[in-house]
């Protein structure tokens, strides 16, 4: 009776032993399984970030830029009054070029006329006028370059002795002659820069 005890005591003993064995390896792998799952999430919310950030937007700024033609502008009046050019520069042709660059800029002229005999050769352009064509003068000075303006001499120092129904005359010398007007000089191009139009482009991650 004894022994037969002893050995089921003997044999209940070992049967706990294996069971706490299971138990054990049950945690270990319940550890192991959680500590993969926390890599594995990590991993993925990693990936979402990557991909869901965007870049940053690529703005164009958007210039709009004006050219405006070369003009000229006469700083009086042009018409109203006849304008007379006298060649006393001795350069052939120089009143007659002088004569087409004051029509174009709307200044009504007379044939071209040369200096008298007893009038000598100048060196510098003036612009002479009877009594009351005081402005139409200053016009006419205004864009030959702001020269000099006289009142008419006596007597009237052109070929003929007169200048017709001009009441203007332009006695041309040779710092004028056979060049361009000063009041011609093409104006420069105005560029303006419109208020800045952002273009926005977003770029986002794939």
């Amino acid at each position: 009776m004894s022994r037969q005890a002893g050995s089921r005591r003997s044999g209940g003993g070992g049967l706990g032993g294996a069971q706490g064995m299971n138990a054990t390896a049950s945690l270990v792998a319940a550890a192991v399984a959680v500590i993969l799952g926390f890599f594995i999430l990590r991993d993925i919310n990693n990936d979402n970030d990557t991909g869901g950030s965007t870049a940053a937007p690529e703005t164009t700024l958007v210039t709009d830029t004006t050219l405006v033609a070369a003009s000229t502008t006469v700083p009086g009046p042009t018409t109203g009054f006849k304008v007379q050019v006298v060649n006393a520069a001795g350069v052939s042709g120089a009143a007659g070029d002088m004569t087409v660059a004051l029509q174009g800029l709307g200044f009504i002229v007379q044939p071209a006329l040369t200096k008298s005999d007893a009038t000598p050769k100048q060196t510098v352009t003036k612009v002479y006028y009877f009594s009351g064509s005081e402005a139409a003068a200053a016009s006419v000075a205004a864009s030959l370059g702001n020269v000099e303006t006289a009142p008419m001499p006596d007597p009237v120092p052109s070929e003929t002795g007169n200048i017709g129904e001009a009441s203007v005359m332009v006695l041309l010398g040779t710092d004028l002659a056979g060049k361009p007007l000063p009041g011609q000089v093409p104006a420069a191009a105005d560029t303006t820069v419109a208020p800045a139009v952002a273009e926005t482009t977003t770029t986002v991650s794939g």
